[in-house]
């Protein structure tokens, strides 16, 4: 993802995180920014565990990294839900 730039980083976590907040049932609690920071620190996770399993993430593409941020920000909603005991509304 180091080849997108900030900008890429700002809308690919952008959209990932407000789609993982979509399927988390966080939205209600997010803004804009927080939807931003979870997808790129997402990304970051997402991209740290691909690593651990032989993953090449750097020259994968956009649709490759808007995937891995998409799974790294439902992951990092997931652990933040099970540590704060927050539960999805219904």
């Amino acid at each position: 993802m180091l080849g997108l730039g900030i900008i890429g980083w700002i809308i690919i976590g952008g959209l990932a995180g407000w789609i993982a907040s979509k399927f988390m049932k966080t939205d209600a609690q997010q803004g804009i920014l927080l939807n931003i920071v979870v997808g790129i620190v997402g990304g970051l996770l997402g991209g740290f565990i691909l690593k651990l399993f032989g993953v090449d993430v750097e020259g994968a593409g956009w649709i490759f990294s808007f995937i891995t941020c998409l799974a790294g920000a439902c992951l990092l909603l997931f652990l933040v839900g099970l540590f704060t005991g927050r539960r999805s509304a219904h």
